[in-house]
């Protein structure tokens, strides 16, 4: 059997950020896609279907909420499991994301880099 390499779709728009992870996931092993907005994340999706989306919520353009949005309610990309990686960390987005049907909501502050790759494998089962 193939070991195929899972494809991740980092949606954030703080370059350093996504840098950081970019640098990080493709060190565990992961393909990576990056996009800086909901709809460039859109565009990236329908070239080709990640295996997760980490997704941060507050993006110009498209936020993460109106891109969940348009994930769930489109029947090729509602089974994508989405983490959600932002700054906001009150407790009504995080209620409003897990009802949007994310699988889990991360505060960056309080998240340890070297850790995103261990979830997603969790995630993922890889």
């Amino acid at each position: 059997m193939p070991n195929i390499t899972p494809n991740i779709l980092l949606v954030d728009d703080d370059q350093l950020f996504y840098e950081l992870y970019e640098m990080i996931l493709k060190d565990a092993g992961f393909d990576v896609t990056l996009a800086r907005d909901g709809m460039e994340g859109l565009d990236k999706i329908a070239q080709r279907k990640p295996d997760l989306i980490l997704l941060d919520i507050m993006m110009p353009k498209m936020n993460g909420f109106e891109m969940l949005e348009k994930l769930k309610n489109n029947p090729e990309t509602k089974d994508i499991p989405v983490v959600i990686l932002t700054n906001l960390s009150g407790e009504k987005e995080e209620e409003v994301a897990q009802k949007k049907g994310v699988i889990k909501y991360v505060i960056k502050s309080q998240a340890d880099p070297p850790d995103i790759p261990n979830l997603i494998k969790e995630i993922l089962k890889v």
